[in-house]
């Protein structure tokens, strides 16, 4: 793929981004209402650079919560998917009650953890992050660890190669695919996580807070730049998880025609 293929790639979103923030701008400044919990992305912007010291301070912190609990659910995921995937009773007892896991919502979690841990322990957000990661990672991984061509695991057997060995040359390469989709997948659900998390409880210099007191004082423009901080913290996670898999998997390139 040529320089200029992949720049074509992120103009296209790129320019429906300001298209919809010169609409979104226009639209206020023709309506000019009293009173608009939905800022002007000029205010935006403005109040991002204006109280910058906070925001980056805020979003380091969250960015710590987020990326170590990314971090834990991804390589918990992994290892169960291995797991499962290899022994039977370990899909018994993993996938009934991973399933289960998932289906608490935030809201039951974060208390819970709060009172385990503390409520201004970052453990307890970090615990939020890596329960939300672990689910999507896990069931991705080990469908790619499953859905392997019944030729490619019989030629292997015909050679006497172990499981080990079919897991790393097989298993694994036909899972890579399936394990990124499921990581960039979690990079922005992680920071919605932890941010989400955060309004129970956690550090006082963080995005949860610093949203909450600027929204409940009314500085809604304040309030979004840090939400745009968090978006961006998403989006610089999404684009890691992407040069990643660029990274890991270089036959694709090949199919692709990459360069």
């Amino acid at each position: 793929m040529s320089f200029l293929h992949r720049t074509q790639n992120w103009s296209a979103p790129a320019i429906a981004g300001l298209l919809i923030a010169g609409v979104w701008e226009a639209a206020l400044r023709i309506t000019n209402p009293d009173f608009f919990i939905l800022p002007a992305p000029s205010a935006i912007v403005a109040s991002f650079f204006a109280t910058f010291a906070d925001v980056w301070e805020a979003t380091r912190n969250t960015g710590y919560i987020v990326i170590s609990g990314l971090i834990a659910g991804v390589i918990f995921g992994v290892i169960a998917a291995l797991l499962v995937t290899r022994f039977r009773a370990a899909n018994d007892t993993i996938t009934p009650l991973a399933a289960a896991i998932n289906a608490i919502p935030i809201i039951a979690l974060a208390p819970i953890f709060n009172a385990w841990y503390g409520i201004t322990s970052a453990r307890s957000n970090q615990a939020v992050v890596m329960v939300l990661v672990f689910f999507p990672i896990f069931v991705n991984t080990a469908r790619g660890l499953t859905e392997v061509e019944s030729d490619q695991i019989e030629l292997m057997r015909s050679y006497a190669a172990s499981e080990w060995t079919i897991t790393k040359e097989v298993r694994i390469p036909n899972a890579l695919p399936f394990f990124f989709t499921a990581l960039k997948l979690v990079s922005s659900v992680a920071v919605i996580a932890a941010i989400v998390a955060e309004y129970f409880g956690g550090r006082v210099d963080a995005l949860g807070p610093l949203i909450i007191q600027n929204a409940s004082s009314t500085r809604f423009d304040d309030a979004w730049a840090a939400v745009v901080a968090g978006s961006m913290l998403g989006l610089s996670l999404f684009g890691l998880a992407s040069a990643l898999e660029y990274l890991a998997m270089p036959w694709q390139r090949d199919l692709r025609g990459d360069s």
